[in-house]
């Protein structure tokens, strides 16, 4: 993932950043069929799906940590 991918996510809402946790964990699943059966050209295209959401759930939860700490 290139650091304008990790800004774009950065600056998307709430709402977007979820439906990527949950696209991505779709896809996520389907590769790791695909692994097990051998249709997997780019092994390591699972680790960067991991990583997407990761990232993604990252940036959830500091925007659910941030309203937080301004209000103290």
């Amino acid at each position: 993932m290139k650091k304008n991918d990790i800004k774009e996510l950065k600056n998307k809402s709430l709402g977007e950043l979820e439906r990527i946790v949950a696209e991505s964990g779709e896809k996520l699943r389907g590769l790791r069929f695909d692994l097990a059966a051998g249709k997997v050209k780019n092994v390591n295209e699972v680790h960067e799906t991991r990583r997407r959401i990761a990232r993604a759930k990252t940036f959830i939860a500091q925007a659910a940590a941030s309203p937080s700490a301004n209000s103290k």
